[in-house]
């Protein structure tokens, strides 16, 4: 089998219930995501720093150093509660949607053999990224805004006496305060970026775990090994757990580098209005949300702010917190598609 061109696929299988990859793949995003979200929050604030005032972090390790040290080990997952839910929701959709569309391109355009085409997965994958970004934009919306809030202090206009009774707003006062100022709409700013990067992401993140996991059955193949799919084939559930993480790591990181700019420019974004002191500020004890500030009355589209990064910092602007993001990538990954592949081998 050529596994550069075709991917295996048991065709006589049932296909599995959307309410199996659901449940699949909100387990693996939990996983996933609390692994992870101490250096996506050091990404966050890489990428969120304003491009007309000093850099307030020298690099992804300082950065992570000044939060322990300001913050301490909370800090690290500050905003995690909005994102483990945005995890359950986005896995859900993506796994539910990359199947159910492969079992709808297998009905409109029948392969000729039993082997599912690179185009047909691709394709799947990339509508099940366009679909999952709709989900995810308002929960990285907020989990953004979290991230960043201890970043700058907070406005001169605040009587400096309220400052000890105030704490930052956490995901339901930053929802009402965007919802107050901006209504329903609001909570999709930044959807260009997050369109275009779970699209093109999706495609890369399963493409390249299927070929890799598609190479690791055919070398079993090849070295006489028996699996468990119909006439002795080997298939995902026989690999052992390093390799379907090394395809899983392998797959989060082409996702992360692959469309890194794109997402460069949705956390500025998303995070303009909270460095430049417009956002909300929850009372102590009271459960009140106050706006502070108004957004500007035309945002800049998402080229504009490309165009931006890169007059203000050049290439390297686009690519701040790339590192640490494929550092992460690696594991949040691999972690995902070994769950969800373990728990489809042993329940179906």
């Amino acid at each position: 089998m050529d596994s550069g061109l075709l991917v295996e696929e048991e065709a006589k299988v049932p296909q599995k219930s959307a309410l199996k990859d659901i449940l699949y793949g909100s387990a693996a995003g939990i996983a996933s995501k609390l692994v992870e979200h101490p250096l996506d929050l050091v990404k966050v604030r890489l990428q969120s720093q304003p491009l007309d005032q000093p850099a307030k972090f020298k690099g992804p390790l300082d950065c992570l150093i000044q939060t322990f040290k300001g913050e301490g080990l909370k800090g690290l997952w500050r905003g995690v509660s909005m994102p483990i839910g945005g995890a359950m929701a986005e896995n859900a959709t993506l796994f539910v949607v990359y199947n159910q569309s492969q079992a709808l391109l297998r009905t409109l355009s029948p392969p000729p053999t039993s082997e599912t085409p690179i185009s047909h997965l691709a394709t799947s994958a990339a509508l099940a990224g366009a679909c999952a970004s709709f989900v995810l934009t308002p929960v990285e919306l907020v989990k953004c805004k979290m991230q960043v809030q201890n970043l700058l202090q907070p406005p001169a206009t605040i009587n400096s006496s309220n400052l000890p009774t105030t704490k930052p707003p956490g995901p339901v006062g930053i929802t009402r305060a965007i919802l107050a100022r901006e209504g329903i709409r609001g909570l999709w700013l930044g959807q260009t970026g997050t369109l275009i990067r779970e699209t093109g992401g999706s495609a890369a993140w399963f493409t390249t775990f299927e070929l890799c996991s598609s190479y690791f059955m055919s070398r079993r193949q090849a070295l006489g090994q028996t699996g468990s799919g119909p006439g002795g084939k080997v298939v995902k559930g026989d690999l052992s757990a390093w390799e379907l993480m090394s395809s899983g790591a392998a797959a989060g990181v082409t996702y992360n580098c692959s469309l890194f700019p794109v997402d460069c420019i949705k956390s500025t974004i998303q995070t303009e209005d909270e460095l430049r002191g417009i956002t909300s500020r929850g009372q102590i004890g009271e459960g009140t949300t106050k706006v502070v500030g108004e957004p500007p009355a035309r945002r800049r589209t998402f080229f504009e702010v490309g165009r931006d990064i890169y007059r203000a910092k050049g290439v390297r602007g686009l690519y701040s917190g790339c590192g640490v993001t494929a550092v992460r990538a690696a594991p949040s990954s691999a972690l995902i598609f070994y769950i969800y592949s373990r728990l489809e081998s042993i329940f179906g």
